[in-house]
Order: C-alpha cells, then structure tokens, then sequence
C-alpha cells in the first residue's frame, strides 16, 4: 500500500465518522464537538455543557433559576435546541437530547485497538471537521479521575487536541469510534473516554439522569492475609468486614462480618480506595461476581449491588 491509498483510506475513516458528529454550542468561548450515540441521542464532555457543575437536577436544570441550553448544529446547518438528559461530572460525560431530526449513530468498536495504532480524532467545534491523527501511546487499567469518577480504561495519545475536539470521537483507520476525546480530566495529557465508560454512564443517566453510585453497606478496614492466600492470589491483604448493616445488599447477598474480600468485579481488592472505586464502576442492580476469604478458604460469591438512599 502506497501513501495515496494509505492517505486516502484515513480520509474515508474520517468521513464515515463525521456522519455521527455534530457541533455542540453553548459556551461563551466557541464551540465543542458531539458524537452520536442513538438517534435523538448526543454524548458530548460534560465541561463543554453550561451550566455550573455539581448544580443541576435531574435533567440538567439548575436548582434555581433557569439555565441556557446547548444547541446541536448538523453538517447542514441546522440548529437544535437540546435538552440536557444528565451529567456526569466525575467521569466528563452529558448526554443532551434533540427532536426535529433523523441522526445517524457512529460505529463504535468493541475494541481499543494496541499500542503503536494509528488513531484519528475528529471535532467539529468550528462548524465544519477537523482532524488530526497519531498513535495510540498508552493503554492501561482502569483508573479514578480527581473528580471520583471510574474510567473503565487508560487511554492515551499523541494526538495534538485543537479548540473545539473535546467531546469528540477518537476513530480507528476503519472509522469507528474508540472512544470521546476530553480535555477535562488530565492536564498535559491527550486523554480519551473508552467506550465502555461511556456505555456505562449513558445508561444511568439516561435511565435516572445522574450515575447512582454502588452501595454495599459494609464497615471495612484492611487487612492482612494468611501466606498461603497471599501466594495463592499475589495480594498481601484484603478488606475485613467489620460490620454489615441490616437489610443491605450486602446482608442480602450473604456476606458476613469476619469475611475479607479479595477481589470484586474482577479486580483485586486491597484497600478501601480499590472497593469505592469498583463499586463506581458497576451499574447498581447488577450481580458482581466477589470473592472471599471465609474460614480460611477461598469462597467466591455473586454480590448484587444497590443504591444508597
């Protein structure tokens, strides 16, 4: 393959993406860029939205007083007035919602892609699409932004973000989307939101128009293990419950207090920071598959978890 097909197959892969891009308008310094996730349906970055964070209602709206709804421009020009369906300010998500016009979803992959991965992103922040490409750079575990919130996984860069990209889609040389590009949760950094992240928050706030957090009702503290479970699972210490408050999930899903939890959601647990941080991640309701150390031996067990009230 020469440098025109190979140039040219970069232009198709950002054009494919553009037809599930729009423009988000609203704040006072220019434009941003959204992706579309369903028809009627836009994820943007929540720093991009107006409005104040942490000051909104269900659906985006402040408490007190009205706030200025962003507006979805098209390829074509049209405006949309959209509604604010939810934000998530710990993980820089918001959903917005409009009516009046027939979308078309992006593709997303079901894959990350690896390391050295020639990446595009794409804004659209000026009214027309931009792009600029690198490579994938890093790739890494899940981790707790400033704010508290979980991003399933790392996802960085080399990619020079320009005015106007937040919020828009990161694009394989196929053309779907791997995830949405920010600028609000690392400085210094060209960070984007894995898919799977976004999938998660968008189902919380599209169903309750906020992320509900995962609640046990555990008192934990940590704790250190025999010899042969440290070697057996390359920990050192788990969680201890000390307490287990009546009628929670954890009561429901049959944990006990002298249990010591090991791992949950697939993760190792080792200190409480490691349980706050899983318990973000999973959409309450479901059954996480837990281990413990009971009596001495490994028991594992599936956790439902709920909501605190």
């Amino acid at each position: 393959m020469d440098l025109t097909e190979i140039s040219n197959g970069m232009a198709d892969a950002a054009e494919k993406a553009a037809a599930g891009m729009v423009q988000v308008a609203g704040r006072r310094r220019g434009g941003a860029t959204g992706i579309v996730w369903a028809d009627g349906l836009i994820v943007t970055a929540d720093h991009v939205v107006p409005g104040r964070k942490g000051g909104h209602g269900k659906h985006g709206h402040k408490k007190h007083g009205k706030v200025r709804k962003p507006t979805v421009i098209l390829a074509d020009g049209t405006k949309l007035e959209a509604e604010v369906v939810g934000r998530d300010p710990s993980t820089d998500i918001a959903v917005l919602r409009v009516e009046g016009a027939t979308l078309t979803p992006a593709t997303r992959s079901k894959e990350t892609g690896r390391v050295g991965n020639i990446v595009l992103a794409l804004g659209m922040g000026h009214g027309v699409t931009e792009s600029t490409f690198g490579v994938l750079s890093g790739i890494g575990d899940s981790w707790r932004t400033s704010a508290g919130g979980v991003i399933d996984q790392y996802i960085q860069t080399d990619v020079l973000m320009y005015p106007g990209f937040s919020g828009g889609p990161l694009i394989n040389t196929a053309g779907e989307v791997v995830g949405m590009n920010s600028s609000g949760l690392m400085r210094g950094a060209s960070i984007a939101i894995p898919n799977k992240t976004i999938e998660r928050v968008v189902a919380q706030l599209t169903e309750y128009g906020e992320v509900k957090r995962g609640y046990l009702g555990v008192r934990n503290q940590p704790a250190r293990l025999s010899e042969k479970i440290a070697t057996e699972l390359g920990q050192e210490t788990g969680l201890l419950i000390a307490g287990v408050k009546t009628g929670s999930p954890a009561e429901d899903s049959g944990l006990l207090v002298g249990d010591v939890i090991v791992t949950f959601n697939g993760r190792a647990i080792r200190h409480p920071d490691d349980l706050l941080s899983e318990l973000s991640a999973v959409i309450p309701g479901e059954k996480t598959p837990t281990t413990v150390v009971r009596g001495g031996k490994l028991k594992k067990m599936n956790v439902k978890v709920g909501t605190q009230s």
